[in-house]
């Protein structure tokens, strides 16, 4: 009977992928500028719970009180935003549907901004908000890089 070696089962051992290099220059500079804005957001939480103001902003909503019920919810969206991106930065398992969501919830959230609120609010613009043209591309790309993450 012949020996195996351990030369002979080097060739069904699966190479582990590096999955930051799926992922374009763009996005990843973009989850750097989240992580960052991540930090900022709950900074600016600890701000407010001190009784001061800070000025949030994301997908068309604005705020200066971050204890407020407007001022949480950009918190924690940019809370998320940064988890996803932490996610993908570190190449977790999860990052891809995370950034889906992510990606998804913010065409939906930038949609209310742009069109139900108009309807519902006096002397509301409408206005097109440039977020998505990078949420589109970003859901695609995840999409497109899902199988080999």
């Amino acid at each position: 009977m012949e020996e195996i070696t351990n030369s002979q089962f080097d060739q069904f051992e699966k190479k582990p992928v590096n999955r930051r290099a799926l992922l374009p220059v763009w996005i990843k500079v973009f989850c750097w500028l989240f992580m960052i804005m991540g930090v900022a957001g709950i900074a600016c939480f600890l701000i407010g719970i001190f009784g001061g103001t800070a000025d949030l902003s994301l997908y068309g909503f604005e705020t200066n009180k971050p204890v407020s019920l407007l001022g949480s919810l950009i918190i924690a969206l940019m809370s998320f935003k940064a988890f996803t991106a932490y996610s993908l930065w570190f190449e977790k398992d999860n990052a891809i549907q995370l950034g889906k969501i992510d990606a998804i919830a913010g065409i939906i959230i930038c949609f209310i901004s742009m069109v139900v609120i108009p309807i519902f609010v006096e002397n509301a613009g409408v206005t097109l908000r440039l977020e998505l043209i990078l949420l589109l591309p970003f859901y695609y790309k995840l999409e497109a890089i899902k199988k080999a993450w």
